[in-house]
């Protein structure tokens, strides 16, 4: 970037020039910054297939419990700026927190998109001394978007080809079923990474493979000298937290003992100067993960949309290791910069770049190969259907209110006294008065198993499924924790606490009248997304339409 431009990103931002240490990740200039080391790791994670640039709101409440309780990446909102030390009212506030989100958002813009990420790739590759790079996606790529389901994943696949993604790892990818998942593997340019995917002891005994690995594990690549590993590791619950149908032959799990012993081999038989684990275990289990496998210098880290500008440094029985995450929705790009000197890492500078779509000119030949991905189904996307009356998002601990419009669909189009939504973390927010399209219905509801059902249920019965939710959610052991939300709730209340011990935490479970539910009473219920039974039900996405079609 020349010093004119340079200049003027920094005056638009509002911010002075200047160098933060090796260690901080929000330097004063968000953009291209002098150079360090002699070898950078771009990371990207959890876009949910969102090609053009969108709003989305980080979370007001993010709540962790046990020794994660009001640290990273629990906190929000002003304790989450004093804690980067970052200031109100800013650019770098509006991207990483959800303050005065609505108002914010006209000032600031939409962030992501991939054409504008392509170009901030391109800006930081050409201001570089060393030219060694690689680009690394941590999963939850080919899903989230209609085009996306409605081409299996092959237009992100198109994306990531031409932006030049070197390695990743998977989660919502194994939801298009395994023999989707291989084939779209073909079309990668990349490797795909997942040393905790392995064949079931009956797939393995039926296909004769000598080895159980369905991944490989790790790649190694090596610059000038300097021998990088890069390990991957899969959404550890995806058999538990999605349909184990869409792959029956496949084992998953976090696979600790394995992975430390890929660890020493990479170490000691492959010589790599650099291990780096690609990951998509959630923050939390990252945190204690690296507490406990030695030998891994930085965990790149997704799943759990944490958008966190300074790592987390975890100290282990044989040294330390710095745990990152990148947020979602295509709204930051990490750049790791490595000093890797005689065999070792000596030092890193760590940035999480939130990306600005006013500040980044969209790349013509990205913008022109998303434009042909859309255009055969521009028609339907763009298709009105109702107006926003107030902001409408996703992502807290317990609500949202776009979730809150699932619901009430739920309840009304399915004759329905109570509703349940996963707490799902993807979805793109609208602005008070913005339209909403069927394209944003999609960008909620794009699943490969999205029916719906009504069914009876017990007091009792509805009672377990909070309490299995909460548990998920708010297990003092972050190895008992599968990373989403709260399951969204509608036509009730109840009262929960985070703290308390699984089949304690729900009480006080009432209808919207303030009756409270009988253990024995039979209540209608309609739910979503149904992960152990096949739904007979419309998908999610018709009963939305229908509903916002009647208001």
């Amino acid at each position: 970037m020349i010093r004119r431009q340079f200049l003027q990103y920094l005056g638009l931002m509002g911010l002075a020039p200047g160098l933060t240490s090796c260690f901080s990740s929000l330097p004063a200039t968000l953009y291209p910054a002098p150079g360090f080391g002699n070898v950078t790791l771009l990371h990207m994670t959890d876009c949910h297939a969102q090609l053009l640039p969108i709003y989305y709101r980080e979370p007001s409440a993010n709540i962790g419990v046990g020794g994660s309780s009001g640290k990273p990446p629990h906190l929000t909102g002003q304790a989450f700026l004093d804690f980067f030390g970052i200031k109100s009212g800013s650019r770098e506030a509006y991207a990483f927190t959800y303050f005065d989100f609505s108002e914010a958002a006209m000032v600031f813009g939409k962030m992501g998109g991939f054409a504008h990420l392509a170009t901030l790739i391109k800006q930081i590759k050409q201001s570089s001394a060393h030219g060694n790079f690689l680009l690394l996606d941590g999963g939850d790529t080919w899903q989230g978007s209609a085009t996306s389901i409605w081409t299996q994943g092959a237009d992100m696949l198109a994306a990531c080809n031409l932006l030049g993604v070197d390695v990743m790892t998977g989660h919502w990818e194994f939801t298009y079923g395994s023999a989707q998942v291989l084939n779209n593997i073909k079309q990668f340019k990349g490797d795909f990474v997942a040393q905790n995917v392995s064949l079931t002891e009956e797939a393995q005994f039926a296909s004769g493979a000598e080895s159980t690995s369905v991944f490989k594990p790790y790649i190694i690549k090596e610059f000038n000298n300097a021998r990088i590993a890069i390990i991957g590791q899969a959404y550890p619950y995806t058999p538990i937290a999605n349909p184990k149908r869409l792959i029956p032959n496949w084992q998953f799990g976090i696979q600790e003992q394995r992975l430390q012993q890929t660890v020493d081999e990479i170490r000691h038989q492959k010589n790599a100067d650099v291990v780096i684990l690609l990951s998509h275990n959630g923050m939390d289990v990252d945190l204690k993960l690296a507490s406990r496998v030695t030998g891994i210098d930085v965990i790149l880290g997704g799943h759990t949309h944490d958008a966190i500008p300074k790592p987390i440094w975890v100290e282990n029985s044989n040294g330390k290791t710095c745990v990152t995450n990148a947020g979602s929705h295509g709204k930051f790009l990490a750049v790791l910069d490595l000093d890797i000197r005689q065999n070792r890492l000596r030092d890193l500078r760590y940035r999480l770049l939130p990306v600005f779509s006013n500040l980044l000119e969209p790349d013509a030949e990205m913008q022109s190969l998303i434009d042909k991905i859309r255009q055969p189904y521009l028609q339907q996307l763009q298709q009105p259907l109702a107006v926003a009356d107030k902001l409408l998002y996703r992502r807290d601990t317990y609500k949202g209110s776009f979730d809150q419009l699932l619901l009430d669909a739920l309840l009304k189009v399915n004759e329905a006294q109570i509703a349940l939504s996963p707490g799902f973390r993807w979805g793109t927010a609208l602005l008070p008065g913005q339209p909403i399209t069927y394209e944003d219905v999609m960008n909620y509801t794009a699943i490969t198993y999205p029916n719906t059902t009504r069914r009876n249920l017990t007091g009792s019965e509805i009672k377990t499924i909070l309490e299995d939710a909460a548990d998920n959610l708010f297990n003092k052991d972050p190895y008992y924790q599968q990373g989403g939300d709260m399951v969204r709730v509608g036509g009730m209340t109840f009262k929960c606490n985070p703290n308390a011990e699984i089949g304690g935490r729900i009480s006080e479970m009432r209808l919207l009248d303030g009756t409270l539910l009988g253990v024995n009473k039979i209540y209608s219920v309609s739910s979503w997304a149904s992960v152990n039974q096949i739904a007979d039900g419309k998908p999610m996405s018709e009963v939305l339409v229908d509903y916002l079609k009647q208001q």
